[in-house]
């Protein structure tokens, strides 16, 4: 079969490797779709450091269920998936605390392990989410592949908007509207939230409002205190979800959420933070990190896309087939303001 590898920073190739077994409790998987995101781009840059190569990358899937050994109540031969691409010990303290997804032996697909930019994949069981949410309901639509290949992504969103335990009389300000952000701006405003997206960049402001933003801020060019102190008469947002990985975005997020408010980190600050460590007191502040995605959050994101309350179209800028892969690693790692979302097609035919 063939797979994706990157061989070193910088090499990507298409190889051919054995087609996986599936074994008791498992099912062997035909990928259809593999969505790719900024943690495949920095693995191809050499810059995850998580990553050892060779690496196959893809862990945003959708797939085709074709061997299946094991009983499943709501899965046959014949259907489509999608899956968690995260690993658990059961015996860590977030295991054992009913948090799997902050696993502190955590191995997820294309980063600690080989991923799923190959043509077949062998998975377990209880790793696997329907296309159909509910096959009793005659209302409950399957989604599309395209679709499928999104909930990993916008489950991590979910998972934060969880973490910060949104309520729908709140407002909730996400900055930063990357994949992983607008994931969030739709978790939220599924909720019934007020939500408001906070970027630097038009495009994605305009996908933020399609998403479920009631409002945008372009941080350059408006105040950001005072818009968001008039927006919330004068309290500040609740919650404040952090998508970006900047200390000056990881500051700002204490500064302007409101007292007793919450503030959620997704992103990673690449260098120390320095904070004025009184506001947390001071404002008596939770402040939670988030991790991943459980599978509560998997089944909320694809009842939120079978309600079409995403802007799947908007969000995709690229689709290939398998072949043109390491072609598209190169081009996005050269120019990668040009790229939004790119899915790699394995059903579509060389070019």
């Amino acid at each position: 079969m063939k797979a994706v590898v990157l061989a070193g920073p910088g090499r990507a190739q298409l190889v051919e490797r054995p087609k996986p077994s599936a074994e008791p409790g498992q099912a062997l998987l035909k990928v259809r779709r593999i969505g790719l995101c900024g943690s495949d781009l920095n693995s191809f840059r050499g810059r995850n450091p998580m990553v050892t190569f060779p690496r196959v990358p893809g862990h945003e899937v959708a797939a085709t269920i074709v061997e299946l050994h094991g009983a499943h109540p709501t899965l046959s031969v014949g259907s489509n998936v999608t899956l968690s691409p995260y690993t658990s010990c059961g015996s860590c303290a977030s295991c054992r605390r009913g948090r799997p997804n902050a696993c502190e032996s955590n191995q997820t697909l294309g980063v600690q392990r080989d991923g799923a930019l190959t043509e077949y994949i062998a998975v377990p069981l209880e790793k696997l989410f329907p296309a159909l949410r509910d096959p009793m309901d005659p209302s409950s639509r399957e989604l599309s592949l395209t679709e499928l290949c999104l909930v990993e992504p916008l489950t991590v969103g979910a998972h934060a908007v969880a973490r910060g335990r949104v309520a729908a009389s709140e407002t909730v300000v996400v900055v930063g509207c990357g994949g992983v952000g607008l994931g969030a701006i739709a978790a939220a405003a599924f909720r019934g939230a007020v939500t408001v997206a906070v970027d630097v960049d038009d495009t994605k402001l305009t996908i933020a409002r399609k998403a479920g933003a009631a409002h945008t801020i372009h941080s350059q060019r408006q105040p950001l205190t005072k818009t968001l102190r008039d927006l919330t008469g004068g309290l500040g947002p609740d919650v404040i979800i952090e998508a970006v990985g900047m200390p000056e975005t990881f500051r700002a997020a204490v500064e302007e959420v409101a007292y007793t408010g919450r503030v959620v980190y997704i992103g990673y600050a690449k260098e120390p933070v320095c904070y004025e460590t009184r506001l947390f007191v001071q404002k008596e502040l939770d402040v939670l990190g988030t991790r991943n995605a459980l599978p509560e959050d998997f089944r909320q994101v694809i009842a939120m896309l079978e309600a079409g309350r995403f802007p799947v179209d908007d969000v995709i800028s690229r689709t290939v087939p398998l072949e043109q892969a390491p072609e598209i690693f190169a081009a996005w790692s050269a120019e990668p303001t040009r790229f939004t979302k790119i899915v790699i097609d394995l059903d579509a035919p060389p070019r």
